[in-house]
């Protein structure tokens, strides 16, 4: 043994395919387990896919480079269960594309950020972050707040994700600009939208009801987010 080592560390296209064997069997290990799971993500009761008007708030989310300050991942320890609540599942981002998870935290983890403040205090903070918080190095986004959604592809991005896996009916695409509409005009019939996506936050969430604009897709985006699952009665879904 004592001599193969030797000659792995002398000769180097002997030592790369050693490497090479040893990468391989790690790789089926990990990977050919996957084959004969009926779904690596548990089934979570009370997920549902994005709204149209939350899944634009996403994309510019993404856009803005949100994440590159908060990531959206609680850990299973106990000082982040107490700052930020039950820790995240994977499901709860099962129909993420791509996923907001990650390890950098210039300012707190949004994973369960949906309803702890009001929309006025989103907008104020996006408008001026050191307004609210005072000791924040976040740039200012009042842009958002002047800029109209534009709605044009909505439907076809919901198309697309289909393809991708994510549940979305040939009702929710059909009816994607007028979801969009109905969930941020004030006075606007909602029960169509809510019977499609439960459990949707609705109303004007910048402060302006003339218009639609891409501070309430964002807000309308952060204020559902961690709020799909009851953790009080949670549950895995049968499967």
């Amino acid at each position: 043994m004592i001599g193969l080592h030797k000659k792995s560390e002398k000769n180097a296209i002997f030592l790369l395919v050693l490497s090479l064997i040893v990468v391989t069997i790690g790789g089926l290990v990990e990977i050919v387990p996957l084959f004969y799971l009926e779904n690596t993500i548990e089934k979570v009761n009370g997920m549902r896919p994005y709204t149209p008007l939350e899944l634009a708030g996403r994309n510019i989310y993404v856009r803005e480079g949100c994440y590159l300050c908060h990531s959206q991942m609680i850990r299973p320890f106990r000082d982040e269960a107490e700052r930020y609540g039950h820790y995240s599942l994977a499901a709860e981002s099962m129909y993420d594309h791509p996923f907001q998870w990650g390890s950098k935290r210039t300012g707190p983890d949004l994973a369960r950020v949906g309803g702890r403040y009001s929309n006025e205090w989103h907008a104020s903070h996006l408008k001026d972050p050191r307004e609210v918080v005072p000791e924040s190095v976040m740039p200012m986004y009042a842009f958002l707040a002047r800029r109209v959604i534009d709605d044009h592809a909505i439907a076809k991005h919901l198309s697309a994700l289909r393809t991708l896996g994510v549940p979305y009916t040939d009702e929710m695409i059909e009816n994607a600009r007028a979801d969009l509409a109905a969930q941020a005009v004030p006075g606007a019939d909602t029960s169509a939208l809510l019977a499609r996506y439960p459990k949707t936050p609705v109303g004007d969430f910048d402060g302006n009801p003339a218009e639609v604009t891409e501070m309430d897709a964002l807000i309308a985006y952060l204020q559902m987010l961690g709020t799909l699952v009851d953790f009080s009665t949670y549950e895995r879904a049968p499967r």
